[in-house]
C-alpha cells in the first residue's frame, strides 16, 4: 500500500502508526504543507493520511495552501473513492472539505479524556474489539460543529460531541490522538501555540503530563495497533 501523508508541522507526524506501517511493508510519502511542499498526483496512492497542526481550517487567507489541501482531500475521498485517515486537524479538514462546519470550542481540550461510542460507532468495524468508552489523549481548541452530508458520528463526549466520524465506506476522522508516543508531549510543548493551550487547559498540572503519558503508553500503543489493524482491513476490502 502506498500511503500519502499530509503534515502541517514536523512534530505532528503519524507517530505510533509509522512503525506499524513500515513493518507491514507499506510505503510512506510525506508532504510538509506548511513548508510549501507541493501535493503530488493523487492517483498513485492507496491511502491519504492527514495529521494535526496549530492552524485552523478557516485560515485560508493567511494560509492559502489550505485551499489546495481541501481540494485534494475532496478529490481523494469523494471523486477517487479511496480510504482516508484524519487525526485532529485532519479530522476537521475532512468535515470541512466535504461540506461540514468547524469552529472554536468554548475552551481547549488537552490531556487525558474518554469518548463514548455511539450506536453507529459500536457497529462500525473500525472500533471492533474496543470498549464502549475509549480512553484517549486530546489536544485541540476547535471541533467539528456539523457533519457533512452523509457523515456519521462514531464517538463523542460532553466537551466535543463529534470525536470520531465516518464518511462513506472508508473515510475516517478522529479528533483525539491515537498516534501518541513518548515524544509527543515534549515535542508539542516546544510549539508556542500548543504550550499556551496546554497551560490554559491544565494550569500547574501541565508540568506532569509527559510523565503521565509515558505511564499510559502501553495501553495507548495497544489501542493504536488495534485501530490500525481495523482501519487497514476496511481500507483493503
Amino acid at each position: 500500500m502506498r500511503i500519502l501523508v499530509f503534515q502541517h508541522l514536523a512534530v505532528e507526524h503519524p507517530g505510533a502508526f509509522t512503525d506499524l506501517w513500515l513493518s507491514a511493508g507499506h510505503g510512506i510519502e510525506t508532504v510538509e504543507l506548511d513548508m510549501g511542499a507541493a501535493i503530488p498526483p493523487l492517483d498513485g496512492f492507496d491511502l491519504l493520511v492527514v495529521m494535526g497542526g496549530p492552524m485552523d481550517v478557516w485560515q485560508e487567507t493567511e494560509l492559502p495552501w489550505l485551499v489546495a489541501e481541501k481540494q485534494a482531500i475532496r478529490r481523494f475521498v469523494r471523486d477517487l473513492g479511496r480510504p482516508y485517515l484524519g487525526i485532529c486537524l485532519g479530522h476537521q479538514l475532512l468535515a470541512d472539505a466535504l461540506g461540514g462546519s468547524v469552529g472554536p470550542m468554548a475552551g481547549p481540550e488537552v490531556g487525558f479524556a474518554a469518548v463514548d461510542l455511539t450506536a453507529e460507532g459500536r457497529a462500525d468495524p473500525v472500533f471492533a474489539g474496543f470498549a464502549d468508552r475509549v480512553d484517549c489523549f486530546e489536544w485541540h481548541g476547535a471541533e467539528v460543529k456539523t457533519l457533512p452530508s452523509g457523515g456519521v458520528t462514531l464517538a463523542g463526549n460532553a466537551a466535543c460531541p463529534i470525536q470520531a466520524m465516518r464518511w462513506g465506506r472508508h473515510a475516517y476522522g478522529f479528533q483525539y490522538h491515537v498516534e501518541i508516543t513518548a515524544q509527543t508531549v515534549p515535542d508539542w510543548q516546544a510549539v508556542p501555540a500548543y504550550l499556551a493551550s496546554l497551560r490554559a487547559a491544565l494550569g500547574d498540572a501541565a508540568a506532569g503530563l509527559a510523565d503521565e503519558v509515558v505511564a499510559r503508553l502501553p495501553a495507548f500503543g495497544r489501542a493504536a495497533q488495534r485501530l490500525n489493524g481495523n482501519f487497514l482491513s476496511i481500507a483493503k476490502a
